[in-house]
């Protein structure tokens, strides 16, 4: 993904449900294995450790808050 690509990306996580992230997450385990070249799959790579960072923080906002 370019920076720019990636910067929406965040953008969205940031804004999006739980639900809605849950979803995204789905849809990409789903279809990762379509993914054939190393850059398509260093970007899946990082959308998922994207998607589970933001979850993991999340679930610490809930605990201290």
């Amino acid at each position: 993904m370019d920076k720019e690509t990636i910067k929406r990306f965040i953008v969205w996580l940031e804004n999006a449900s739980d639900d809605e992230i849950k979803a995204q997450r789905e849809y990409i385990l789903a279809r990762q294995a379509l993914i054939s070249t190393r850059e398509g799959k260093a970007d899946v790579k990082l959308a998922l450790r994207l998607i589970d960072e933001e979850l993991l923080a999340r679930l610490e906002l809930k605990k201290l808050g």
